[in-house]
Formats: C-alpha cells, sequence, structure tokens
C-alpha cells in the first residue's frame, strides 16, 4: 500500500485548493457571504454529514483514508461559528437514519438520502442563538443510471422544500448549498416565500477527500469563490434543446445538432435562460476593458490579438477574475451560433485597485465550420463563410463587450481552411435545427433542414487501406526492450509473434488482473506466457477519473469531480494536479488512469455529466488536455474516455447515437481532437453505443480515419470493459465475440476477457475463425499490436523488471481437523463474508480455481478479497453473468502440509461464491 500522503508532499492541499477554485456562486445579495467570526451559523441538511464527495461507479467508487465532510470543514475554520444544537439533532438523526447505499450493490445507491424532517420548534430554537442558516442539499449521480425527472434526483424533494420554506420563514439571511454531481433544477430560488430570504447560492458539487475544508475556505472568506458555470441553467428542463431527444432505449436523435446549451440558448431562446454559461460572482467586483486589438497576416492566416485589462475594483476582498472571449460568424448559408467560446483566462489573485493584463491570440481559422452538405461548394471541409466577423469579452456569455478593431472583420469571399473526407455521417434521415430569420429580440426563428447521409463507400475505404501482412518469422530472440535500444525495428520484432500470440495481445484481463496491481481494473500486453517470453511486460490500467479506484481496498487520493474542475476555468491548476496524481500511479505501478471522461454535457439528467467537464467542446478540450499532459508531468499516461457520443446511461449500450457529421467534428468530437493534438493523448477508451448504426468498439472512420488519420494519433484504443461491437461495414446485431470487427476497426484492445482468459480465449470471440475465413488479415492484427507494444514502450512498465507469475507461499496452520481436502470442492454458496477450513495433504503449487455467479447484468461489477490463515491473497472480480455460473482460474499458491482457513471478505457485493478449488499443478 502506498502511503501517499508523505510520498506526494501537498497533494492533499493541493486538491483542496482545487476544490475552492471550482466553486460557484450565483447569488449573494446584502453580502451574507462570507461568513465574518461575530456570525453564528445554523446548518440544516444531513449532508453536512454525509457529504458527497464523487459520483458513483467507476468514477468515483475509490477508497479513501478520510473524507472531510461540512461539518469537520466549519470546525476546523475559526471564522466559522456552528450551533451546536443543531450539530447534535443532525449527527443523532445520522447515526439512527444511517447513509442509504442501496446494499453496496453496483449502481445500487439512491441519488439523495432521506432528510430529517423539521418542526418549527427546531427552527425556533436554532433561531434563537444564529443569525444565519446554511442549507446543504445533496445529490449523487453516476454510472448505469441516467437522473430522473423527478424529486429526489432533478428536482428537490418533498422533505427539502419543506426545509427551505421552514427555514426561510424565520431566517432572513439564509445560504443555499448545493452539494451535488450535476445541476438540479432552480425553480425554487423563484419562489416568492423563498426568495428574499435565500440571499445567497452556491454550488459546492462534490470537492473530493478535502470538499469540507473547501466548502469551509470559501464561505469563510478565506478563499474568495472565482467559479464560473460551464452549463446554462434554465428555468425548465424541457427547455433544452436535447430534451425531446433523450432518453430512448433504441436511438437518440441528436436533432439540436451544432446547437447544444448556450448556442441554442442565446441563438434561439434568451428568455429561457436562469443563470448564463460563464456565470459566477465573487465577493469582489472587476471591471475589464480592452487595451489594445491588432489583425495580424492575411486570408485564413490572420491573427488577432488582444489584450484586455481585468482591474479589482472591490475595496475589501482580493479575487480572480476570468476573462473570457467568443466570436460571432456570418450565418451564411451554413447557419451559426450567436456566439461560441473561443479562449479564456484566469487573473492571478488581484488585491483590491490591482490590474492584470492578459494577452489573446486567436486565429481566424478557428472560427471555420464544417460543411457537411456541400452547400458552400466545398463538401466534407472546413469554410470560413463571407461576412462579418465579430469579438467579444466579458465574464459571461451574457456580459460582453464589443473587441473593437482599428478596421471590421470582413471576408468578401469563403475560405477553405482544411479539406477532408467525409465520415461518420448518418445512414438514416432526420431532421436537424438550423437558424430562419432574424427577429426584433436579436434571436432566431427555429427551423430544421434534412441532414446530410452517406454517401461513401466504406467497404471500399477499408479494403484499399489495409496494412500489409508482415512474414511471420517465429521466435528470433528479439525482446521489446531491444527495439527501445534500437538494436531491432519494431517490424522484426513483431514478425515474431505467431498468429495465436496476435490474438492473445488484443485481449485485455482483469478486473482485479492478480498479474499487475491489485484491485485495479485491468491487465494488456503481456498477458499470455509466450509473450512474457518475448520480453513484453503487463500493463496496468486502474480506474478513475477522480482517482484510483483499487477494489480490493486500498487507499488512494479521491480528487474534486470534473465539472467543479472545469468551474476553475484555471488550465494550469488543474494540470499541476493531476501532475500529483500521475505521481501516486507511478508509486502504485499503474500505467494508465481511465480517465479524464470528455464527453458533452448534451443534457442536465446524463448520469455520468459529473465524470465530465462542459456543454461547451472548447472548455472540455482544454480541460482534458490539462489532465492528460499533467499525468504525463507526473510520470504515468491517461485514458481518454468515453470515444463517443456516451451521453446518455440509459440502454447505454444499445442506444444508438444518430448525429451529423458537422455535430459530430463541431461539438462531440471536438474535445477529443483537441486532447490528441495538444494533450498529447496516447490512449484512448471507446463508448459502448453505437454511432449512427455502428458500435465504437468497430467503428472504422471513429478509430482510424478520423482518429489516426485526420488527427495524427499515435497511440492505443480500448474499448469499455465488455463492450460491444458489429460489422464495421455492414452494421447489424452486436455481441462481445465480434473482435475481429474491433480489430479491423483498429481499436486495438478488448477490455476485457476474464482472469487467465486471454490464452484460452475466455469470451470465446472471432479471431482466429475471421483469419482463416479471410475476413481479418495478419496485417490488421499486427497494426494492433504494433500500437499495443509502441504504448508499452513509452510507458514506466518497460522499465519495471517483467514480473514473472506470482506463486505466493502461505505457511500452514497448527491442526488436523477441517471440512474440506484440496482437490476437492470447498463448498461455500454464499453472497456474504464467509469461513471454511481444508487439510493439504501433499505440500506444493496449487492452482485457485474459484465457481462464481452474478445475477445483474454484464455492466455490474462485485468483488471479494480471499485470505488464507489471514493473509490477503487475490482480489476476485465477476461482473452480472445473468445468474449465470462461470469458472475462473485466478492465481497459484504454494501450499504447505497442514491446517489452512480460507475467508471471504466482499469489497463490492452482488457475485455469489459457490465454491474453490485448490488443484495440484
Amino acid at each position: 500500500m502506498v502511503d501517499y500522503i508523505n510520498e506526494i508532499k501537498g497533494f492533499s492541499s493541493y486538491a483542496r485548493k482545487a476544490a475552492a477554485e471550482g466553486i460557484v456562486l450565483l447569488k449573494n445579495e446584502d453580502e451574507v457571504l462570507p461568513i465574518i467570526p461575530s456570525d453564528e451559523v445554523a446548518l440544516f441538511g444531513r449532508c453536512q454529514i454525509d457529504y458527497y464527495r464523487s459520483g458513483t461507479g467507476s468514477g468515483g467508487s475509490v477508497n479513501v483514508p478520510y473524507t472531510v465532510n461540512a461539518v469537520e470543514g466549519f470546525e476546523l475554520n475559526k471564522n466559522i461559528n456552528t450551533n451546536k444544537y443543531l450539530l447534535d439533532l443532525y449527527a443523532n438523526f445520522v447515526k439512527e437514519n444511517p447513509f442509504d447505499n442501496g446494499g453496496g450493490g453496483w449502481a445500487a445507491e439512491p441519488w439523495f438520502q432521506k432528510e430529517m424532517r423539521l418542526t418549527e420548534d427546531i427552527v425556533k430554537t436554532a433561531k434563537g442563538s444564529s443569525n444565519k442558516a446554511v442549507i446543504i442539499i445533496g445529490r449523487t449521480a453516476g454510472e448505469d443510471q441516467d437522473n430522473g425527472a423527478k424529486p429526489g434526483s432533478y428536482y428537490l424533494t418533498e422533505d427539502e422544500l419543506d426545509m427551505l420554506n421552514k427555514v426561510c420563514s424565520l431566517f432572513n439571511n439564509v445560504i443555499v448549498v448545493l452539494n451535488v454531481s450535476n445541476t438540479i433544477d432552480m425553480s425554487w430560488l423563484e419562489n416568492s416565500n423563498l426568495k428574499n430570504s435565500i440571499k445567497s447560492v452556491l454550488y459546492s458539487w462534490q470537492g473530493g477527500m478535502e470538499g469540507g475544508n473547501a466548502l469551509a475556505d470559501v464561505l469563510s472568506g478565506d478563499v474568495t469563490p472565482s467559479g464560473k458555470l460551464t452549463d446554462t441553467i434554465s428555468y425548465r428542463l424541457e427547455d433544452h434543446p436535447s430534451d425531446k431527444n433523450f432518453g430512448n432505449e433504441i436511438s437518440n436523435i441528436y436533432a439540436e445538432d451544432i446547437y447544444v446549451g448556450y448556442r441554442y440558448f442565446e441563438t434561439f431562446n434568451k428568455d429561457a435562460v436562469q443563470f448564463p454559461f460563464g456565470f459566477g460572482l465573487s465577493y469582489t467586483s472587476f471591471t475589464t476593458k480592452q487595451l489594445t486589438a491588432q489583425i495580424l497576416g492575411e486570408g485564413s492566416a490572420k491573427e488577432f490579438v488582444v489584450r484586455v485589462a481585468v482591474t479589482n475594483s472591490g475595496d475589501k476582498y482580493s479575487g480572480k477574475e476570468v476573462v473570457q472571449l467568443y466570436y460571432s460568424a456570418p450565418q451564411g448559408v451554413l447557419g451559426k451560433p450567436e456566439v461560441e467560446l473561443i479562449a479564456f483566462k484566469k487573473s492571478r489573485i488581484l488585491k483590491p485597485g490591482e490590474t492584470q493584463e492578459l494577452e489573446f491570440k486567436i486565429d481566424l481559422s478557428s472560427m471555420a465550420s464544417y460543411d457537411d452538405s456541400g452547400i458552400t461548394g466545398y463538401k466534407s471541409s472546413y469554410i470560413l463563410e463571407k461576412g462579418g466577423y465579430r469579438l467579444f469579452f466579458g465574464n459571461s456569455v451574457r456580459n460582453l463587450n464589443l473587441v473593437e478593431f482599428d478596421k471590421e472583420i470582413i471576408l468578401e469571399d469563403n475560405i477553405v481552411v482544411k479539406e477532408l473526407e467525409e465520415a461518420l455521417a448518418p445512414q438514416e434521415s432526420f431532421k436537424r435545427v438550423k437558424p430562419g430569420d432574424k427577429k426584433a429580440d436579436g434571436t432566431y426563428s427555429l427551423e430544421y433542414e434534412e441532414t446530410p447521409k452517406s454517401q461513401i463507400s466504406l467497404k471500399d475505404r477499408m479494403e484499399s487501406r489495409k496494412p500489409k501482412d508482415l512474414e511471420i518469422t517465429g521466435d528470433r530472440g528479439i525482446k521489446l526492450i531491444d527495439v527501445k535500444n534500437k538494436k531491432s525495428t519494431m517490424d522484426e520484432f513483431l514478425a515474431q509473434l505467431t498468429q495465436k500470440e496476435l490474438e492473445i495481445i488484443v485481449r485485455g484481463e482483469g478486473m482485479s488482473s492478480p498479474k499487475v496491481t491489485s484491485g485495479t481494473a485491468g491487465a494488456f500486453g503481456g498477458v499470455g506466457d509466450s509473450l512474457i517470453k518475448l520480453g513484453i511486460p503487463v500493463a496496468c490500467c486502474a480506474d478513475g477519473p477522480s482517482g484510483i479506484r483499487r477494489d480490493s481496498g486500498e487507499i488512494a487520493m479521491q480528487l474534486p469531480i470534473g465539472t467543479l474542475l472545469a468551474c476553475s476555468w484555471d488550465v494550469d491548476m488543474v494540470r499541476e494536479l493531476y501532475k500529483f496524481e500521475g505521481m501516486e500511479l507511478v508509486l502504485n505501478e499503474i500505467d494508465s488512469l481511465l480517465g479524464p471522461g470528455i464527453n458533452i454535457h448534451r443534457h442536465p439528467l446524463n448520469g455520468r455529466n459529473f465524470e465530465y467537464f462542459s456543454e461547451d467542446p472548447y472548455l472540455t478540450g482544454l480541460m482534458a488536455s490539462a489532465v492528460t499532459l499533467g499525468i504525463k508531468d507526473g510520470g504515468s499516461t491517461g485514458t481518454v474516455k468515453h470515444f463517443a457520443c456516451n451521453d446518455q446511461e440509459y440502454k447505454r449500450s444499445i442506444v444508438d447515437s444518430v448525429v451529423s457529421e458537422r455535430a459530430l467534428r463541431e461539438i462531440h468530437l471536438k474535445a477529443f481532437e483537441m486532447v490528441v493534438k495538444e494533450g498529447e493523448a496516447v490512449s484512448i477508451m471507446t463508448a459502448y453505443n453505437p454511432i449512427n448504426g455502428i458500435w465504437t468498439a468497430s467503428n472504422y472512420d471513429l478509430n482510424t480515419t478520423i482518429l489516426r488519420g485526420e488527427w495524427g494519433f499515435k497511440g492505443i484504443v480500448m474499448t469499455d470493459w465488455w463492450a460491444k461491437m458489429n460489422d464495421p461495414v455492414n452494421g447489424g446485431e452486436p455481441s462481445i465475440q465480434q473482435a475481429a470487427s474491433m480489430v479491423r476497426a483498429q481499436n486495438d484492445i478488448y477490455m476485457l476477457v476474464n482472469n487467465y482468459g486471454a490464452e484460452v480465449n475466455g469470451l470465446g470471440d472471432d479471431l482466429s475463425e475471421s483469419v482463416e475465413s479471410g475476413v481479418l488479415t495478419i496485417g490488421e492484427l499486427q497494426r494492433c499490436a504494433r500500437n499495443i507494444c509502441n504504448f508499452i514502450l513509452d510507458a514506466k512498465v518497460i522499465e519495471r523488471p517483467i514480473k514473472e507469475p506470482i506463486v505466493t507461499k502461505v505457511p500452514a496452520a497448527v491442526g488436523d481437523t477441517a471440512e474440506f481436502k484440496t482437490n476437492s470442492e470447498i463448498k461455500f454458496n454464499t453472497t456474504v463474508d464467509g469461513t471454511k477450513t481444508f487439510i493439504v495433504d501433499e505440500e506444493g503449487e496449487y492452482s485457485l480455481v474459484i465457481y462464481m455467479c452474478h445475477d445483474n447484468d454484464p455492466a455490474a461489477q462485485s468483488s471479494c478479497n480471499l485470505l488464507l490463515n489471514n493473509e490477503y491473497i487475490t482480489n476476485i472480480q465477476l461482473n452480472g453473468s445473468f445468474g449465470n455460473w462461470v469458472r475462473q482460474k485466478d492465481l497459484n499458491v504454494y501450499l504447505e502440509k497442514g491446517l489452512y482457513q480460507i475467508d471471504i471478505k466482499f469489497t463490492k457485493p452482488g457475485l455469489e461464491i459457490g465454491h474453490i478449488v485448490f488443484t495440484k499443478n
């Protein structure tokens, strides 16, 4: 176990700083905040104790050494005095009504917790000594299910509304803190009975282990809030343009096209906005003014250099401001959003009266739009349409000033910025949004047009671009390290791999593989004995992105959620935070963290929005690049996910994302493009869902034409865990066995087969038969093997001694009476912790084989630790098997003659252990 607190000095304090930077202040009347030492605060809401540090699922399941909740953060802060009467009431309530984790199973935790019902007497007693009230409302969300348009999820519960009403009826200075994963309904803030009393509202999000300290830092004024919204908050959920097409179990029509979030609201429906994109208040005030604005270069090479001065115009508090730049392009024939974010910078901490100058350099080419229909005369190209272009600066999409140049930016003719080729266009027709006539209020009428359909032969494209086969030579004594040391070429090394070895290397193993760091998500690379002999080490990846998840129980640092970090608008800070994370990965011998997640916040109810950053692709791309670069600075890598359009958790492995090529390129793929080109990403995970009929794990245009061909990606692509694939040309029904389709698409690794299952084809994939039938070529397998080996050559794993199969020696205990013998079935038949004893008659090496099942579907995950004579041996993991019994070989142990006690201790419930067999080798 890594003692990261001592080995990575400053990690926890920096995580605390980051958690405070992303807190967004939406309202602060009468200077109710910050809290001052003479205030006494009445703290309401059970989440003051049951603080939500993250969402659920693989993006949040981190075993932590501690969590600082709001009560602890407040009590540790010398400037905050809390009402002890209320603290005791809530402590007793939580003790009698413990946190409901849904039984601890996969995706079982409810999105809210039962709230203590307040009486008027309770509130009156608290008001007797307190002048301010803080109400904390909590929500979580996570993998495998979306939020719901119902109380306890997007809307407040009856108990929460009752709490607001009772507190606001007696307190004049009420502060509402939202300890949530996603944006929630804010209509209660317009309620006349509450409006006058609720003076302050903050999104504190979920701040990781140090969240309570960060919240206290902001409320006390130790830190002046500087977070800005990365999403638009509308008055009504149904005002979001994707709402009509969200939640379908068969297909998700992206009719809103490029008009996601503020791009829609600012173009078509400004009145629907309660809090605009980029908005966030401070304890102080700022003024910004343009200093200079220059136009350099000609044509599409034009560059704009804008210098802005930002001044802390307040007289009491220091603080930071985010200066945001937006552009407006001519509507032309393509149609454009009213404004789009193009640059931003966060100031340093400015004292009252202090000024900082910020400089922005913006390329005209970055304002181009993609023509997927040919209406401009340049199909499949990025175009700058003729007309006027404008730049604006300000501190939200609604508070902007025009950048004034010496002359107007007017293009007389269309300019082609980049010619590409059609890729990922839909197979079916649907109507998409387009602006019509401009109205008197400055918005546009909402019109629709037919979305262009695919016009290319994907079969011909794939056939013409097949890689050539390397002639298989067999083992010539060349090791992978010889390629790194320039003693051999990669072609010479790869030519040694037989067809079977090529099939093995494209299969990952796990979860909780005994070949890598315990309790982690998967192993890949040298997962077969013959691959190890060729010097291919086994690489390790672990769930993230907000901390290392280890199902074996080892602790790790938990970071703030992605949305919170993006709300900081501080790219440098995020990079520094993930440098610490990279260092922790290296200490734990983990070669890639499965994160960042960078899908777009297309709809507020997506259960995994907390892992992602924003509704805006540019902001998302910069934040994602900060994460990958930071992890690289720390010595490891990040795996960017979920590629692409993983915008709904309900039926996520089935629902088809039906989307235009333009919307893909400008919105849903843009952040991925940025993190490849600017974030130096070397590992990407595809999503569960299909895009326009082809599952992403077997989507050739996604993984080869665009990712590698257009963007120049040189790294590895892995599937999401137990993903399905279908034919990359003809589509059709998907299955987990269609690995040949995955390889043909250049998705390099199937994640994952069961432990020790790569050599024996544990999932029964179609690789061998596809090579024999000519559907799959040796060259295509070698192409994926090349990508995997190149990744390993650049990872820390190549520097570590190659691990031979581990044989753990466990001493026997004294005794000669037991329930079972080796080579017999040690029957547990249990879903809870259990203990059995067995006798070993013959000393030697034994294989551990487990028979188990899990009633849930394959997305569900569960695990338990196995101990022999009180010594940890391994972590057993199983995803849902629909109740089918699974036989899994785990590891080898060396046992002496004598008595052994075997203990099963569940770390994530769900699976049933039938029996365990120790077989003599």
